[in-house]
């Protein structure tokens, strides 16, 4: 823990995104003993990696972000508030202008202005690319508020590590239905950890942004919670409930809400 201390917060945010973005690439491995899974088990997933993500925003960046307030009195909310909006918004916004496909959704459901001229498999990777950039930005926003304080480190480690059991199922949600759709293992895996080739490169500029401009970091924790539950809401939910499987999503959702608060609770 100490020699992770003595770790600039800016270096600690960047191995913390590649420890995400490995567990996406392990989660994409599974491609290479399946071929295909069942829609259940996907909206299982799914609703798995919603459940985390809602549990996240809250216990790990939007009560942080209003605890670090607390002189405002009365007005505590107020950077909480505006960063969760802010995060949300920008995430639509960038749902209107960049064309993606979300997964288990036929072509003309497609958004952002797709064309004939975007592949199936672009579209999908540029939807889950959306999906991780707030994930990583959870990330580096965490870890760059450390500031050798070990119940702060502490807290940002168990963020990055919801976040990698969450990856997991997301990376092979993303591998396995394209080696169904005729791609090869190799393809399908090189695809589905590429999805989270943007999580550490967020991880470093959230990181870097909160280190620099420390007044910044209650805003910058609650933009990356808005971001995600937007995630959550416009892609995660959607995707969990098509198809067999619904209930199984739900049970899902509340299963991974429930281990990151016992995570962030008990370790953090």
């Amino acid at each position: 823990m100490q020699a992770l201390l003595n770790l600039h917060p800016v270096a600690l945010a960047g191995l913390a995104g590649l420890f995400t973005w490995g567990m996406t690439a392990v989660g994409a491995g599974l491609v290479f003993f399946f071929k295909a899974l069942d829609k259940r088990i996907t909206n299982l997933m799914l609703g798995f990696a919603a459940g985390v993500m809602i549990a996240a925003s809250f216990w790990s960046l939007l009560a942080p972000a209003i605890e670090l307030s607390e002189d405002m009195g009365f007005f505590s909310f107020v950077p909480a508030l505006l960063g969760f909006l802010f995060g949300g918004l920008f995430l639509w916004g960038l749902d209107k202008v960049i064309p993606h496909l979300h997964l288990g959704f036929p072509d003309e459901k497609s958004e952002g202005g797709a064309t004939a001229s975007h592949t199936r498999t672009f579209l999908l990777m540029l939807a889950i690319t959306l999906h991780n950039i707030p994930e990583g930005l959870a990330v580096g926003v965490a870890f760059g508020a450390t500031d050798g304080s070990k119940s702060v480190l502490v807290s940002a480690m168990v963020l990055a590590l919801g976040i990698g059991l969450q990856n997991f199922p997301e990376g092979a949600a993303v591998s396995i239905p394209m080696r169904g759709m005729g791609y090869t293992r190799a393809k399908s895996f090189y695809y589905g950890q590429l999805s989270a080739v943007v999580e550490p490169i967020s991880a470093l500029l959230g990181a870097w942004l909160v280190t620099f401009i420390t007044p910044v970091l209650p805003y910058a924790l609650s933009f990356a919670a808005g971001a995600m539950i937007f995630v959550v809401v416009e892609e995660l939910i959607p995707e969990s409930q098509v198809g067999d499987g619904s209930d199984l999503s739900a049970l899902g959702t509340m299963a991974g809400f429930a281990l990151m608060m016992v995570l962030d609770v008990a370790l953090g």
